[in-house]
């Protein structure tokens, strides 16, 4: 055991007015060394235990930590020896109706959860309300960022010096080039408009070049409804000349939960410390977990069948199976709108499935089976957030299979700490036919990549305008990405893809009825293997 770990040890219970004795010090370190990824976690989880034991004086001895330490020994080797009830408790699947919904305060700047009851018709104040939310999600990440900082006594925060965003209010008047952010839109034919919270003003986007700074250059498909950074002058005309134009900045998501500690974006449920560490060392322990994750899966599709049955039984044979199938729409190969009237085929393609899964006996009592509902699937419209296919359609296939869970579009998973986001829906098509300009190769030129980078940065998993892409207006906080998820699956119909963009590992998993593509996904290292039949 290295000095510095004895100094520390050390340190922290004299900062909470221990003083160890040489016996109770190797009892001590003898528990960190349980934990060599972890050790600062280990000894706060130790000295909060401590602070629970009557002691007879602040001199600890080895008895007292001995028995503290053998307490916590025995519940970490209790989960090791029920490994299957800690794999079930480790995967919590959130439906998209049950995120927490956050807003800003921009005086307090602060995150105030609302707790009211949000109906599914908002009134019109509920449309602004969305527009404001995206901006100020992202302005108060901008905050941060020092390259839009004020400067402190007018002088340079950098070489490149500070870049202080103005409120376009401010514009009216001034000379000399200025840095805006907002909001891109249309307010008429053939003229588009930067919007903020103070006011609107005309842009000129013809002589924009990409936003790049030193450490960065931004990417993405910038079209109506996505929030951007803009430099340019107002021209005498009231029009803003835009000279540069980016996405604002990302934000590390460790930073984003260091400034905001304890509140739960995610939805899965706040944590201690303690089971944070228990849950961590769980994680990078569970090496077999694995995610098959499809798309578009044709149940009328008789090949898509056929090619169903060969994955069930190849995954059956495995040493270990997976844990988690996640079946993603379309469940039909042609759009359940007002002319489809087969619904009774569907339930029973269902049925057939589950019928093919429970002859599995393996796949039947170690998987999970988790249904995401596509665009053009059975449901009440077109608009996002997606709820569940309807109790009627998967009924068949719950009589054979009545632990699968068929939840909404976007939907989430939390896996022990790690966080991930599904999402179904034909994105790429619809950024690349919306985009006002021609996207920067500068970073990439692959268009997957191009989306990856416009979600992320737009903290958004559908910055479309809202004539393209309906969304409910009490719900768009359904498809906020803020803080970043550790992976975000979009599935669509293009081609299969996987890149991993400032850490945060996003992938495609391909058609699976058009192309035979998958995904087997290994969330304990972040590994993606894209796979086809």
């Amino acid at each position: 055991m290295s000095s510095l770990i004895r100094n520390k040890v050390q340190r922290k219970f004299k900062m909470r007015g221990y003083t160890l004795k040489i016996e109770a010090l190797s009892e001590i370190l003898g528990f960190v060394s349980r934990f060599p990824e972890a050790e600062d976690e280990a000894l706060d989880l130790l000295l909060d235990e401590l602070h629970h034991v009557s002691l007879k004086s602040s001199i600890l001895e080895k008895e007292p930590v001995q028995r503290v330490v053998s307490l916590l020994l025995e519940a970490e080797d209790a989960v090791e020896e029920n490994p299957t009830s800690s794999s079930a408790a480790s995967l919590k699947i959130i439906n998209a109706f049950d995120f927490p919904k956050f807003r800003y305060d921009p005086i307090k700047k602060l995150f105030h959860k609302y707790t009211g009851n949000l109906p599914i018709h908002g009134d019109a104040s509920a449309k602004v309300t969305l527009y404001r939310d995206r901006f100020l999600l992202l302005f108060q990440r901008i905050s941060r960022d020092p390259h839009f900082s004020r400067p402190v006594f007018d002088s340079d925060i950098s070489g490149h010096g500070s870049c202080q965003i103005s409120p376009i209010q401010s514009l009216v008047g001034q000379t000399g080039k200025r840095w805006v952010m907002g909001l891109i839109s249309q307010l008429e034919d053939g003229h588009f408009y930067l919007e903020d919270l103070t006011a609107a003003v005309e842009v000129d986007l013809s002589t924009c070049s990409f936003l790049s700074m030193n450490y960065r250059v931004t990417t993405g498909f910038f079209a109506e409804n996505t929030i951007v950074l803009a430099e340019g002058e107002m021209l005498l005309d009231g029009i803003f000349q835009v000279k540069t134009c980016g996405f604002p900045p990302l934000e590390d998501r460790d930073k984003a939960h260091s400034v905001f500690a304890g509140t739960d974006f995610f939805g899965g449920g706040s944590l201690t410390k303690e089971e944070t560490i228990r849950l961590a060392e769980l994680e990078r322990g569970a090496v077999n977990d694995m995610f098959v994750i499809l798309s578009d899966v044709w149940l009328d599709n008789e090949e898509t069948m056929g090619n169903l049955a060969t994955i069930f039984s190849g995954y059956e044979n495995e040493n270990v199976v997976p844990s988690l199938f996640v079946f993603m729409g379309n469940f039909c190969s042609r759009p359940c709108n007002l002319s489809f009237n087969s619904y009774s085929s569907i339930r029973s393609q269902f049925g057939k499935l589950g019928k093919m899964i429970a002859s599995h006996q393996r796949l039947k009592e170690n998987s999970r089976f988790l249904f995401i509902p596509g665009p053009d699937d059975i449901g009440p419209s077109n608009v996002l957030p997606r709820c569940s296919l309807p109790r009627y359609i998967t009924e068949e296939f719950q009589n054979h299979i009545p632990n699968a869970v068929f939840s909404s579009n976007p939907c989430r998973i939390k896996f022990y700490t790690q966080e991930i986001v599904f999402f179904r829906q034909d994105m790429l098509y619809r950024m690349r036919r919306t985009c006002l300009m021609p996207p920067s190769t500068d970073e990439t030129s692959d268009p997957f990549e191009q989306l990856v980078a416009t979600i992320t940065h737009q903290s958004h998993l559908c910055p479309l305008p809202l004539s393209i892409q309906p969304i409910i207006w009490n719900f768009d906080h359904c498809l906020h990405l803020y803080p970043t998820p550790h992976t975000i699956v979009l599935a669509d119909r293009s081609e299969q893809k996987a890149f991993k963009y400032t850490g945060i590992t996003c992938f495609n998993p391909g058609s699976f009825s058009n192309d035979s593509t998958f995904v087997a996904y290994r969330p304990c290292s972040q590994e993606v293997e894209l796979s086809a039949l």
